[in-house]
């Protein structure tokens, strides 16, 4: 369907989020926070035990250090996205959901769009769509936030999906809006530049019915070339070689659409070679065999 594989994100991957950490000024890195216990030591307690309301003095010497309840469950929510502990992130923030705070929403909706992915049909689309109103509710609090921004594509992509091919292409518009001004705010996003790829992608690789249904719906469908999408997987990997096995993947399926095979079989090669951490990498090492053989 259309733009089923525009984000990753329709898969299960960490590569996406754990990188980025709101108290910490969502400044990229390549490793994962130097203090991987760090949510587990202050969450020895409940989070709802420690006060009701937002925030508790510790004092340490003669200096006072200020530790909010909101930073301990920022921490503890990062620190079981990396235990891969969705369902328990969910109840961990649902009760904060109509705090207005959207360093607290968007980690909820993240991890309600996660727990969609285990979900029965009739739960997960009841997750996405209230997702989906939670991360747009947060974007009227704080416009200028990329993460707001980057979510709000990735969920808006995954409510189309449940709604047919018209909704796919009357929103791809607005799920490319998101991306680009995520990009806007935050450039030197690998991941952000990988989406973009893959919708523009998506969209030079769209089948006469389905621009056929979108000129009925626009008068002139969405537009892309393969080149564009070359373009946005090339800057990619070059912020950040290397840091997904399916940008890889679409950098060599590309370039087939493209007729450069010498420069496919380079990077499809690539894929077969990542390192196989995630379902992500072994779906992706799997498509990269299967296009080896065909070529």
């Amino acid at each position: 369907m259309f733009l089923r594989k525009i984000l990753f994100t329709a898969r299960d991957t960490k590569i996406l989020h754990r990188r980025f950490f709101a108290h910490r000024g969502f400044q990229y890195s390549r490793k994962k926070c130097n203090h991987p216990t760090l949510g587990t030591k202050l969450f020895t307690a409940s989070p709802f035990t420690v006060m009701a309301i937002w925030g508790f003095t510790k004092k340490k010497g003669e200096n006072e250090t200020h530790i909010t309840t909101k930073e301990v469950l920022i921490a503890k929510a990062d620190a079981l996205y990396d235990q891969e502990k969705y369902l328990e992130i969910q109840q961990l923030l649902s009760n904060y959901k109509d705090s207005g705070d959207v360093e607290i929403i968007w980690r909820l909706c993240r991890a309600m769009y996660k727990v969609s992915k285990i979900s029965n049909e009739v739960d997960a689309k009841k997750l996405i769509f209230e997702a989906h109103d939670l991360i747009l509710d947060a974007l009227k609090i704080k416009e200028d936030h990329w993460v707001l921004h980057k979510w709000a594509s990735i969920i808006l992509n995954t409510k189309t999906l449940y709604e047919g091919i018209k909704a796919q292409i009357k929103e791809s518009y607005n799920i490319k809006k998101h991306m680009l001004r995520a990009m806007e705010l935050h450039p030197m996003d690998p991941t952000l530049l990988y989406m973009l790829g893959s919708w523009c992608y998506q969209v030079a690789d769209l089948t006469w019915y389905q621009r056929k249904i979108a000129s009925v719906i626009f008068g002139e469908p969405p537009t892309s070339t393969f080149e564009e999408a070359l373009k946005y997987f090339k800057n990619a990997e070059a912020i950040d070689p290397n840091f997904y096995s399916y940008n890889l993947l679409m950098l060599g399926k590309t370039y087939l659409k493209l007729n450069e095979k010498e420069e496919a079989l380079k990077y499809l090669k690539m894929t077969m070679e990542y390192p196989a951490k995630s379902e992500d990498d072994r779906e992706a090492k799997q498509e990269a065999q299967k296009l080896l053989k065909d070529i």
